[in-house]
């Protein structure tokens, strides 16, 4: 390699030189340092998350002994009467057509030209009183913006 650029002229050596400098230093500052930076952020979210997961196993065991995060209803009425129940508070009444058993601790309803944003709420109200969660879900257009028609199974867990 020294022979061949002892046999090129002084312009094309010092062009060659040049290249090569300008390669390294755009190797350096185009791939090495950012690539460092991503190694040092990477390192910095290990920290991190090395950190919470020694506060989560920590606090575990105060989180288990709380019990369950679902309170169990007061009452106990059937699912299908709370369904109805809550549907009538929240104004769905008249958007509840149908409700029928879908085994075991489940029942499919059936809602007509219901308000999508009362209907969400509806149903994070179930699961949050009731432990009641969608376990299927069919919802389409009822036409009106925000309105909507659906069939929901519904399972107490």
């Amino acid at each position: 390699m020294g022979a061949w650029l002892q046999s090129l002229s002084e312009g094309e050596r010092r062009m060659i030189l040049f290249g090569g400098l300008a390669a390294v230093v755009l190797l350096i500052f185009a791939v090495i340092f950012p690539l460092e930076s991503s190694v040092t952020k990477a390192h910095a979210r290990i920290q991190s998350k090395q950190a919470d997961l020694v506060w989560m196993k920590g606090v575990a065991p105060q989180v288990a002994a709380s019990g369950p995060l679902v309170k169990p209803p007061d009452n106990q009425e059937s699912l299908i009467v709370l369904i109805d129940r809550s549907a009538r508070e929240l104004g769905l009444g008249t958007s509840l057509t149908s409700s029928e058993p879908s085994g075991p601790g489940g029942l499919r309803v059936r809602l007509e030209k219901a308000p999508f944003d009362v209907m969400v709420s509806w149903i994070a109200r179930l699961s949050e009183q009731n432990g009641i969660r969608v376990e299927s879900a069919s919802i389409d257009g009822a036409g009106e913006p925000g309105v909507v028609n659906a069939s929901l199974v519904l399972r107490t867990r």
